[in-house]
């Protein structure tokens, strides 16, 4: 088994997923799996810098679709607020996913809120090395005031992640009543998703 992840991890280095060589099987594990959640949040989040790149500043903050009239730079804002909070909170040793910046510039300016999600991923990839089982307490408020729950580092990372792709098919319903296309077809919809139940059409 360790030649296997020997071998894996030599794979990894050549593909440049790894910078080091690590030949202890278990911290491989970790690395392994640190890594895949930190490329999945950045495939994640370049689906957002693909859809700055095609809409004006005026559909970024057009707040005219009912029920909420939210605009879609307020939900790109919303997911970095969220990965600021671990990248934040995880220096400093405990994660407050309350403690959000509200950055409402985001809201207004492609091209900021684009310099913004770079930012995010330059971060996210100084993380690749840490062990996705590093404990670190997370509050969030979730209804009845702020708790404190101990997670690991890698689920909450992985939660982010999530979060994102929810709000994205929230984005997408505003796309589709603001008659705005794009050229990614999957964009909102989770890895999960059976294929014959997304509507491409």
């Amino acid at each position: 088994m360790k030649g296997f992840f020997v071998t894996l991890c030599k794979v990894m280095k050549q593909l440049g997923l790894i910078k080091k060589q690590f030949f202890h099987s278990n911290y491989l594990v970790k690395l392994v799996s640190m890594n895949i959640i930190i490329e999945s949040s950045i495939n994640t989040l370049n689906k957002s810098k693909s859809l700055l790149s095609v809409l004006s500043n005026q559909d970024l903050c057009n707040v005219s679709i009912p029920p909420y009239f939210s605009c879609i730079g307020s939900h790109v804002r919303h997911i970095l607020d969220f990965y600021d909070c671990i990248l934040v909170g995880y220096s400093n040793e405990k994660i407050d996913l309350t403690n959000r910046t509200r950055d409402t510039k985001i809201h207004e300016d492609c091209d900021y809120a684009f310099k913004n999600v770079e930012r995010v991923i330059n971060t996210l990839n100084q993380l690749s090395s840490i062990s996705p089982n590093t404990r670190i307490n997370v509050v969030d408020d979730l209804g009845l005031g702020k708790v404190e729950i101990e997670y690991t580092l890698g689920a909450v990372l992985a939660q982010a992640n999530s979060h994102a792709i929810h709000h994205y098919a929230i984005i997408n319903y505003i796309l589709d009543r603001l008659d705005i296309s794009i050229s990614d077809e999957t964009f909102g919809y989770n890895p999960t998703t059976p294929k014959a139940e997304i509507n491409l059409n």
